[in-house]
C-alpha cells in the first residue's frame, strides 16, 4: 500500500531526505520545487516504510488506504502528479526506484573555520531555517531575535487556527531555542531596542528574516473607511497577535466581502463562517472565539480581479474550503466566461467542476438559514462604497459596475515588506534589494525569506532560500569578505 501526502504539506522537503526510493518529487534540486503547492507521492514506486510519515513536521502524510473523508482524494492527486510520465526511464536498474541525481558539494569548510557570531532577526520558518542550517552544518554562535514576546513569528501568528497540523511544524523549530550554541532575545526591536548597526558591529554576520508584514493598499477609493480592514488584522485578530486588539474586528455586518482568493482570503472566510464549537480546543484567540459565538456574519463574498482558471488559492486549501460541513460554498455565474471555463475544465477552474452554481442576487440580503461562502470572479474592485463606514463595494461585471452591499470589507489582496531601520528598502517591489542573500551596499548583512523574494512561497520555499543565504554567508567567511568586527558579544550568554 503506497503513502500519500495530503493537505497540510509544507513542502520542506524533510520527507524527500529519508526516503529510500526516491519516490517523492519535485525534489529540491528540480525545477519545480518551489512551484508545486505540494509535493506527491508516485504509488507505482512507493515500497510502503512510512518513513516520510516519520519525517514530515506537520502530520501530511499517510497510507493512501487509510485516507477518509474530505482526504480520500489526495491518493487520486499523488497519482495524476506522475500520470503519463516514463517512470521507468527515470530509473535505475531496479523499476522501484527513480533516479537520482549525482551528488553535490555546494560548501567547503576548512578544517580550522573558526566559530562565527551570527545574528537571526525573525522567529518564523525564514529565520528558523536559517538557524537550523547554521547549527547543523556549522559551529556558528547564533543569537536569534524577535521583536515579539514570544517566538513563531507565521507559524504563530499566520495560520489559522483549524490548521493545527502546519502549527506543529513549529515545535521543529522550537527544538532549536535550547540549542546550547543559540541565545534567543525576544521582545528586541531593530531600530527601537538596538539599530542594525549596532548588531553589525557585535556580530560577524546578521541575517534578516522579518517577512512581509504589510498589507498591500488596493489603491481604490474608500479603502480607508471604518469598516475596511487589512486581512493581517483579521488573521492577527484570531490569533491573538499582540499587536492587535482583541475588539478590531467587528461581526455586526451579515455579509462581509473579501477582496482576493488566496489562501489567507480562503482562511478568513473558513474562520468567519465556521462553527465556533469546532475552533474551541485550537489555539484561536479567546476573544476572538468569544466574538465568533455572538456574530451576526451570514455570508462572505470572495472577490476574485480574473476568472477562475488562475485563481490563487492552491488545490489543498479550496478542498478543505469545500468538504467543510457546516457553510455551503458557491460559485456565483454572473459572468458567462465562469460558467465555461469550469466547464471546459480551464486551468484551476477545473477544481470547481461539482460545487453549485448560482447567479447571486445582491440586491438581496444574506440567506437566514445557512451560512455561506460565495465565489465571484471577474470582480475587480472599483471603490469602496459609504460616506462614515463602509456600506459595500464596487466591483467591475460584464453589464457594468455592480455594487455588493457589505457591511465589512477584507483587503486579501496580497503582502509587502515593510522597511527595517538601518537596512536598504525598495519601495516599488517591497523587498531588501539583494544578491543571493547579500544585502546591496552591506557586506555582512543578508536577507532570507519573504523580505529577499518577496511574498511567495510557502513554508517549505524558506528552507531553500535560507540554504542560498547561508551559503552565501559561510562563502563570504571562507573568503574573507565579512568585515572585520568588534568581537563583543551581544550582552552574556
Amino acid at each position: 500500500m503506497a503513502f500519500a501526502i495530503t493537505q497540510t504539506c509544507c513542502a520542506d522537503a524533510s520527507c524527500v531526505s529519508v526516503c529510500p526510493v526516491n519516490c517523492i518529487h519535485p525534489t529540491p534540486d528540480e525545477p519545480d520545487f518551489g512551484r508545486t503547492e505540494m509535493l506527491y507521492v508516485d504509488p507505482g514506486t512507493c515500497i510502503d516504510c512510512g518513513a516520510c510519515a516519520d519525517a514530515c513536521p506537520v502530520d501530511a502524510i499517510f497510507p493512501a488506504g487509510d485516507l477518509t473523508g474530505s482526504l480520500r482524494v489526495y491518493e487520486e492527486i499523488n497519482a495524476e502528479y506522475y500520470a503519463g510520465r516514463d517512470v521507468l526511464a527515470e530509473a535505475t536498474t531496479a523499476p522501484n526506484f527513480h533516479r537520482w541525481a549525482p551528488p553535490a558539494f555546494t560548501r567547503v569548510l576548512p578544517s580550522d573555520f573558526a566559530p562565527l557570531d551570527v545574528a537571526v532577526v525573525g522567529t518564523g520558518p525564514a529565520g528558523m531555517y536559517a538557524v537550523e542550517d547554521l547549527l547543523l552544518h556549522t559551529n556558528a554562535r547564533v543569537t536569534l531575535v524577535d521583536r515579539l514576546p514570544v517566538a513563531g513569528g507565521l507559524i504563530r501568528y499566520g495560520v489559522a487556527p483549524d490548521h493545527p497540523s502546519t502549527k506543529k511544524i513549529g515545535e521543529t523549530f522550537a527544538r532549536f531555542h535550547d540549542h546550547p550554541r543559540l541565545r534567543l532575545r525576544l521582545g528586541t526591536e531593530v531600530g527601537r531596542d538596538v539599530t542594525a548597526a549596532e548588531l553589525a558591529r557585535r556580530h560577524d554576520a546578521v541575517v534578516y528574516a522579518v517577512g512581509a508584514t504589510a498589507a498591500r493598499p488596493l489603491g481604490v477609493p474608500g479603502e480607508d473607511l471604518p469598516g475596511s480592514l487589512a486581512a493581517t488584522t483579521v488573521v492577527g485578530w484570531y490569533n491573538g497577535h499582540p499587536d492587535i486588539k482583541p475588539g478590531a474586528v467587528d461581526l455586526s455586518a451579515e455579509r462581509v466581502a473579501v477582496v482576493g482568493t488566496g489562501n489567507v482570503a480562503l482562511d478568513v472566510a473558513r474562520i468567519l463562517t465556521a462553527d465556533p464549537e469546532t475552533l474551541a480546543g485550537t489555539e484561536i484567540a479567546p476573544a476572538a472565539l468569544a466574538r465568533l459565538r455572538s456574530s451576526k456574519v451570514r455570508e462572505v463574498v470572495l472577490l476574485a480581479r480574473r476568472g477562475p482558471e488562475t485563481a490563487a488559492y492552491t488545490r489543498s486549501e479550496l478542498l478543505a474550503l469545500a468538504g467543510r460541513a457546516g457553510a455551503d460554498l458557491v460559485v456565483d455565474t454572473h459572468d458567462p466566461r465562469v460558467a465555461a471555463a469550469v466547464d471546459q475544465g480551464e486551468g484551476q477552474a477545473a477544481w470547481l467542476r461539482g460545487l453549485p452554481r448560482e447567479a447571486v442576487d445582491w440586491s438581496a440580503p444574506p440567506p437566514d438559514d445557512h451560512r455561506r461562502i460565495v465565489l465571484r470572479f471577474h470582480s475587480a474592485p472599483v471603490a469602496f462604497t459609504g460616506d462614515t463606514e463602509v456600506r459595500g463595494v464596487r466591483v467591475t461585471g460584464p453589464g457594468g459596475d455592480v455594487e455588493i452591499l457589505a457591511g465589512r470589507v477584507v483587503r486579501a489582496a496580497g503582502f509587502r515588506g515593510a522597511p527595517v531601520p538601518g537596512l536598504p528598502f525598495d519601495e516599488r517591489t517591497g523587498r531588501v534589494p539583494n544578491t543571493a542573500g547579500r544585502v546591496d551596499g552591506l557586506p555582512g548583512t543578508y536577507v532570507t525569506g519573504w523580505i529577499k523574494r518577496g511574498p511567495s512561497g510557502g513554508i517549505g520555499a524558506n528552507r531553500t532560500c535560507a540554504r542560498e543565504t547561508v551559503g552565501a554567508l559561510i562563502e563570504d567567511a571562507v573568503a574573507g569578505r565579512l568585515p572585520a568586527r568588534r568581537r563583543k558579544r551581544f550582552g552574556r550568554r
